[in-house]
């Protein structure tokens, strides 16, 4: 089992940045791909970012592309999340999610074996 905790979600104005945290325990050796998604009030489950682990690759979402940038730090078993420039189509709870696969359909509902508890994100105009 991996457990996944999130944090640095929180309140900010349009414009502004925020840094995700999720902090990852238990049987981490398993997990190929690590990732976000958020899920707002009244719409689908958004992929927004993935890394998988075996080279490093990157996938990010259209609409946070050249904003958010997802990184790990593999000595502290911790993914981040910089989210820059945000704006208020941005709001959403934030999940930190793994998977053992090769970031499979990390897009779409993903084919996540775990999930943090989630971290909500507010950006106001």
């Amino acid at each position: 089992q991996v457990q996944l905790v999130e944090s640095g979600g929180g309140s900010v104005q349009a414009g502004g940045s925020l840094r995700l945290s999720c902090a990852a325990s238990g049987e981490t050796f398993t997990i190929n791909c690590m990732g976000w998604f958020r899920q707002a009030p009244g719409k689908e489950r958004e992929g927004v970012a993935a890394v998988y682990s075996g080279d490093g690759s990157t996938y990010y979402a259209d609409s946070v592309k050249g904003r958010f940038t997802i990184s790990q730090d593999n000595a502290k078993n911790t993914l981040y999340l910089q989210m820059n420039s945000l704006n208020p189509e941005d709001t959403a709870v934030y999940y930190c999610a793994a998977q053992i696969f090769k970031c499979m359909n990390w897009a779409g509902r993903g084919l996540w074996n775990y999930r943090g508890q989630g971290t909500q994100v507010t950006v106001s105009s």
